[in-house]
């Protein structure tokens, strides 16, 4: 009797132990970055919006991607392109709240704006926006408030180094602009590009358009009557940058860009930086959100870190621009 007693015993033990062993919630990813704590690291979910698909916009993306894999974090991405249609991008947004995403990053600033619109709990991270104050993301760069915070593309002295470039190399004062009124982005760049051309005798002669497929058509309007084009980055633009390109190297128009990715596709020339970069520098953020437990708030916007001037010399040959000797103190060449 005594034995089977302790038989019985011996079987309640081991099932007893075996249920402890499966309860509890399941969690799946890497323990890297754990940050000390036992067992397997959280996977979080981040809903990817970015309102096109064109090469800064990409490589911004990746480089969130790399930073947030380089401190650890386990992260299952859901990234959804709105394909320049802002009710796409606010259905995007909707649809990661209703999911439970814990972070959004949003790629350019109709994305993070509709992001915002669609919460005020979520953290978002944004990238790739121009003046988030002016796109009423942030209160200020230092102090962002709210659940929004990120990197910004725009660099102080890009716009005015860029102006400075024209007024003293390139023949002519007239400078075509082609843009989205509808992108508050450009239209702040727009602004920044006029201040930057008082107490010279360069002017604007801005074109308009609502979606990529007007971007040429636009851009032969300004054949004839302007000197030189400048395009900023403006996000329908820029997704349609080849049409522009074609433009300016049938008529030799030299072609002035906002970021390093429309040099290489072709653009004469810009002061720009790796949007790599301030993808990277977003993702950091985002970490510390996720993994610190850090507000949005508290954390202060960021600016691009290194400001460079690149010169394509295949795009000077096809827009009949000669190099001068002067530029190669200054100025980066690829070919």
């Amino acid at each position: 009797m005594g034995q089977s007693i302790r038989r019985l015993a011996a079987v309640c033990a081991a099932s007893f132990l075996l249920l402890g062993g499966c309860g509890g919630a399941k969690e799946t990813g890497s323990n890297q970055g754990s940050g000390g704590q036992s067992g397997k690291e959280k996977t979080y979910k981040i809903g990817v919006t970015q309102i096109v698909e064109h090469p800064s916009l990409d490589a911004a993306r990746k480089g969130f991607q790399q930073a947030l894999k380089d401190k650890g974090l386990s992260v299952e991405y859901d990234v959804q392109i709105a394909q320049g249609d802002q009710s796409n991008n606010q259905t995007i947004a909707n649809n990661f709240v209703s999911d439970g995403v814990d972070l959004i990053f949003a790629n350019s600033t109709p994305s993070a704006q509709a992001a915002l619109n669609a919460t005020k709990d979520i953290p978002i991270v944004f990238t790739s926006v121009t003046d988030p104050v002016g796109a009423q993301l942030v209160q200020s760069m230092e102090k962002p408030g709210g659940n929004v915070t990120g990197t910004t593309d725009t660099h102080p002295e890009a716009i005015p180094k860029t102006v400075q470039f024209i007024d003293k190399y390139i023949k002519g004062n007239r400078v075509g602009m082609v843009y989205n009124a509808g992108e508050q982005n450009s239209v702040a760049q727009i602004e920044q590009v006029k201040k930057a051309m008082q107490g010279t005798d360069l002017r604007i002669v801005p074109v308009s358009v609502s979606t990529s497929s007007e971007v040429k058509q636009a851009t032969e309007s300004l054949v004839g009557k302007v000197d030189c084009l400048y395009i900023i980055t403006d996000n329908t633009v820029v997704s349609a940058l080849e049409s522009v390109i074609q433009v300016a190297n049938e008529h030799d128009i030299p072609l002035f860009v906002g970021e390093l990715d429309s040099v290489k596709r072709g653009g004469f020339a810009a002061y720009g930086f790796d949007y790599y970069d301030i993808g990277y520098e977003a993702g950091e953020m985002a970490a510390q959100i996720l993994q610190d437990g850090k507000k949005p708030a508290d954390l202060p916007v960021q600016y691009p870190q290194k400001l460079k001037l690149v010169i394509n010399k295949k795009a000077a040959k096809e827009m009949g621009i000669e190099l001068n000797p002067e530029w190669d103190s200054i100025a980066e060449y690829i070919e």
